[in-house]
């Protein structure tokens, strides 16, 4: 996996667009932490931040580098809910408890904006999110959602639904039939957020090193995490590697890896475009995504001071982990699908890389012994839910676990067919998913 997503890394839009790579370095040495956090993605920085405003002595060991993950490649898209319906909330934990777990993911969409205001990061933050569907039969679907939740978790009070007829006012694509517009969600730059997330976590005294990735895990009332060249001694240890853990250190939690699964996601970047044609194509700059299995999600970059936007389109999951042939073409088809207008614009970036989804698609948070917390499964919807995650599993080390025991609650399976037959039996059944969307 490692060999992928090291050559997906190299044509990104974000890293060719960074603006800061700060050297953290390698840990050498034996160092003592109130709490280590493994991963040096959002999640883990999160963790990072909360705790050492509260006080604690923390340590982040990151395997690769800060960002390296789905954490600097992903769509930048800030959506509120979670990757699972509600309703699947609700039958694990009931409406009332599904209601506090909604509630807490418009907490995280104010979470972001508020680390950014904080830490002064300049990640080309813009609010606005446009949820759309492909056809009438998924746009009936769609709007029957919309209604739901309006009616059971008042969501008309930040979204609000768009009939086919108005639709072209808010994006001028003939690929879309209806949809709905949250001026709740948004859209950032995911690979500046990150590396500005750690930089305000080292200004708070945490400890970052980089290329550090932990090879074994003794528990016990101390735990004690080896690396190449050191050990951290902390009292607490958080997981926040998502699908690297297995990779990175298979002795941390094995458990874990086997109620996660790898799933492959690509996006292109275009060539510098027409303001005008911009401001035309999606008139509110929404990130946008539509509602298919195999969905679609896009958005504009920033413009720059010498070039205009840039249309940063994702999709062509692949549940395989192998990238697929023809990626750059197969990708630019789909973005003209969408927009015929870009006909003629070149694709200057393509990248991808692994999320980590759950069989509900619903977060999986919790603890694999009374000082180790993890969270994984976060299923797409990662950039506003790991702020969360965060500051959830912060509330528990300092005593207050109510919400983080919310969500631990829910309860997840193991993938089926065992570590070779799985991940071919997911391919069968997305396969399975997306006829059944496709024919009814």
């Amino acid at each position: 996996m490692s060999a992928i997503d090291l050559k997906a890394t190299q044509n990104s839009y974000y890293a060719a667009s960074v603006n800061e790579q700060p050297n953290y370095p390698k840990l050498q040495g034996d160092i003592e932490a109130d709490v280590c956090v493994v991963g040096g993605g959002f999640a883990g920085l999160s963790a990072a931040i909360e705790l050492a405003d509260r006080g604690y002595k923390v340590v982040v060991l990151e395997a690769h580098h800060i960002g390296f993950g789905a954490s600097g490649r992903n769509g930048g898209q800030l959506i509120a809910g979670l990757a699972c319906e509600q309703d699947v909330i609700e039958s694990a934990l009931g409406f009332e408890a599904a209601k506090q777990v909604w509630v807490m993911t418009l907490e995280a969409l104010d979470l972001v904006r508020d680390r950014v205001k904080r830490f002064n990061i300049d990640c080309d933050l813009v609010d606005g999110f446009l949820g759309v569907a492909t056809n009438e039969k998924m746009g009936n679907r769609l709007n029957n959602w919309y209604d739901g939740m309006a009616k059971k978790y008042g969501y008309d009070s930040v979204a609000k639904w768009i009939e086919p007829e108005h639709l072209k006012a808010w994006i001028d694509s003939p690929r879309y039939f209806n949809g709905y517009y949250d001026k709740s969600g948004g859209h950032l730059h995911p690979l500046n957020y990150c590396l500005g997330l750690a930089r305000g976590a080292a200004s708070l005294g945490v400890q970052i090193f980089q290329h550090s990735p932990v090879s074994a895990m003794q528990q016990g009332d101390t735990v004690i995490l080896k690396t190449e060249n050191g050990q951290v001694k902390a009292k607490f240890v958080v997981l926040a590697g998502n699908i690297f853990l297995p990779e990175i250190a298979p002795e941390l939690a094995p458990n874990l890896a086997k109620r996660i699964m790898p799933v492959g996601t690509y996006i292109i970047a275009s060539e510098p475009i027409d303001p005008n044609l911009a401001a035309k194509l999606i008139p509110t700059n929404a990130a946008v995504c539509d509602t298919c299995v195999a969905l679609d999600y896009f958005r504009f970059s920033a413009k720059k001071q010498l070039e205009g936007p840039r249309m940063v389109f994702g999709g062509r999951v692949s549940y395989s982990t192998m990238t697929p042939r023809n990626l750059t073409e197969k990708m630019q088809v789909r973005m003209v699908a969408a927009f015929p207008q870009l006909k003629n614009t070149k694709v200057e970036y393509t990248w991808g890389g692994f999320v980590d989804i759950t069989m509900s698609r619903a977060p999986d948070f919790g603890k694999v012994s009374p000082n180790v917390y993890y969270l994984q499964g976060f299923s797409g919807h990662g950039v506003a839910l790991t702020g969360l995650a965060g500051k959830l599993v912060a509330e528990a080390i300092s005593g207050q676990a109510e919400r983080l025991e919310v969500i631990s609650k829910i309860k997840h399976h193991d993938f089926p067919g065992g570590k070779l037959l799985r991940t071919p039996a997911l391919v069968l059944g997305m396969a399975w998913y997306q006829l059944k969307e496709k024919f009814g």
